[in-house]
């Protein structure tokens, strides 16, 4: 019965569930993240109409060619490749002999299933076009929902991207991925009136949410990547070559 009251599970009906040695490990990665890391947050809205229109014109033949479908995501990873390259500082982690810049842009990507959540490795991302990146991600994720991984496939993350916007959200506050020194979330794509030129006009709109460890990072700097981030979104259109 004391058992019972100190885990707060005292009433008619309360289970206890066992903890998985997967919620064990997250649980710890998380805690360590938030005691140790000094989290910053920053929001950005970012039309993404030409984004949606490319990819919905381009899906069915992808399909066709690759045999995978085409998500958004792998228009948004190239972006943040893009943005890596010109701000390296993002692509870092703190240590206690100052801050590791890493070389190599390796995207670790959330994958959430039922009861655990997973970041498998795109390693040198920043050498794959966005079709390299729509055809790896796809594995990744099969892999990671199958429980299929391998060891090689979780390692050597260097920042963190999670497709928030898949369940819905519209704004989050993302955990980073300890040791790393940022994480983005890109969040649901949601029609809705706009100003542009002095005119009202029906856009997708999308909210980027960046988490920064602020020993490492400042937010000058990750104002002007999340701005990057987002002239590269912007910049897509009907002639964007994907391979």
């Amino acid at each position: 019965m004391a058992q019972n009251e100190e885990l707060g599970t005292n009433q008619p009906g309360d289970q206890i569930h066992a903890v998985t040695p997967m919620r064990s490990k997250i649980a710890s990665r998380m805690q360590q993240s938030v005691s140790e890391i000094p989290h910053a947050w920053l929001m950005i809205e970012v039309d993404v109409s030409n984004l949606v229109a490319l990819r919905q014109s381009l899906k069915d033949t992808f399909m066709r060619k690759e045999g995978v479908p085409l998500s958004i995501s792998p228009f948004v990873l190239k972006p943040i490749v893009n943005a890596l390259k010109e701000f390296p500082q993002l692509n870092s982690s703190w240590a206690s002999g100052g801050i590791i810049v890493k070389k190599d842009i390796n995207l670790s990507i959330a994958v959430g299933s039922e009861d655990s959540v997973v970041t498998p490795v795109i390693h040198k991302a920043d050498r794959k076009s966005v079709a390299g990146l729509a055809i790896e991600l796809y594995e990744l994720v099969k892999r990671a929902k199958s429980g299929s991984l391998l060891l090689s496939d979780m390692q050597g993350g260097s920042f963190t991207f999670n497709n928030t916007g898949s369940f819905g959200s519209v704004l989050s506050y993302p955990i980073i991925n300890y040791p790393q020194a940022a994480m983005l979330t890109f969040e649901s794509i949601v029609r809705k009136p706009v100003v542009i030129q002095e005119m009202i006009a029906i856009r997708s709109m999308v909210n980027l949410c960046l988490s920064f460890d602020h020993r490492v990072l400042d937010g000058m700097i990750c104002g002007r990547f999340m701005q990057r981030v987002k002239d590269y979104l912007e910049k897509y259109d009907q002639d964007t070559v994907i391979y």
